[in-house]
């Protein structure tokens, strides 16, 4: 009697454990590698910037615009997955991580520049682009002609989670003021209210915005760092960076990185690379 019970705990432990690996296994869930998911599900969530021109907007009409837009949508594409079968999620600088770190999104293409901080808790495919850290003033303000400019208490904004305000600050002008907003756009509003004196993140991102208000705001075009923008996804994801790279070096050769480009910021005030980068072994 004690002996058929202990068979039919068991039985039921057995199930159950069944049934939990059935629910979190080869279904494409947050277990499996980016190129499984892709394959088993034909859907991916993909993290990008909603409040970028040229880079990754979100439209009046609720549809989806920008460089790193249609990176996302090639590198898709090759994954086997149709751009209508995509969601689109906000990647805050400061929530990046966190998205891919807890499976809300399979890769990230939202001016993610690839550090060895970043790299310890993500991984990166690309890079796709090389950026230049810049600043964005008022098109009447001539005395800030470089990060070197900023003294005198001026006023500085970038967002939450990103280096470059802090950059300038240990680099360039120590004395600058930081001030610190979740969005780039909050930061723009600031600066059009005079609230600062500059913005300075990447100068893709800034000619973006610029071109928007080409008669109220302009990028100095002093570039002072080197920023490669990365497709974050999960830590040691060795498939899945592989099938980006690929992707990515297939936009590359076949014309349609550089059509995109054009397509996204060719109107701004912003010299275009004559070459994609090399894509980091």
């Amino acid at each position: 009697m004690q002996w058929s019970r202990i068979l039919r705990v068991g039985a039921v432990a057995a199930a159950a454990s069944l049934a939990l690996t059935a629910c979190g296994g080869g279904g494409g869930g947050s277990s499996a590698n980016l190129v499984d998911k892709a394959k088993n599900d034909k859907k991916l969530t993909i993290g990008i910037k909603f409040d970028q021109p040229g880079l990754g907007l979100k439209k009046p009409d609720g549809t989806y615009a920008g460089f790193d837009v249609d990176v996302a949508k090639y590198i898709a594409k090759q994954l086997g997955v149709d751009e209508n079968n995509i969601t689109w999620k906000e990647a805050q600088s400061a929530q990046r991580e966190d998205l891919i770190k807890k499976g809300e999104v399979d890769f990230i293409v939202a001016t993610y520049s690839i550090t060895d901080k970043r790299k310890a808790e993500v991984s990166f495919g690309g890079p796709y682009f090389v950026a230049h850290q810049d600043l964005l003033v008022r098109s009447d303000d001539n005395d800030i002609t470089g990060p070197e400019s900023l003294t005198g208490n001026k006023k500085l904004c970038s967002v939450k989670g990103s280096t470059p305000a802090q950059n300038v600050k240990d680099k360039y002008a120590k004395d600058v003021q930081l001030l610190e907003r979740a969005t780039y756009s909050q930061c723009v509003t600031s600066l059009l209210n005079k609230e600062v004196d500059a913005v300075t993140t990447d100068d893709i991102i800034l000619a973006g915005y610029a071109l928007q208000q080409p008669d109220k705001l302009k990028v100095v075009g002093k570039g002072f760092t080197d920023e490669n923008y990365g497709v974050g996804l999960k830590k040691d994801d060795t498939q899945g960076r592989t099938a980006i790279n690929d992707a990515i070096t297939k936009m590359e050769q076949d014309g349609s990185w550089l059509t995109a480009l054009k397509a996204n910021v060719g109107q701004a005030k912003y010299n275009l690379p004559s070459a994609p980068p090399a894509i980091a072994p």
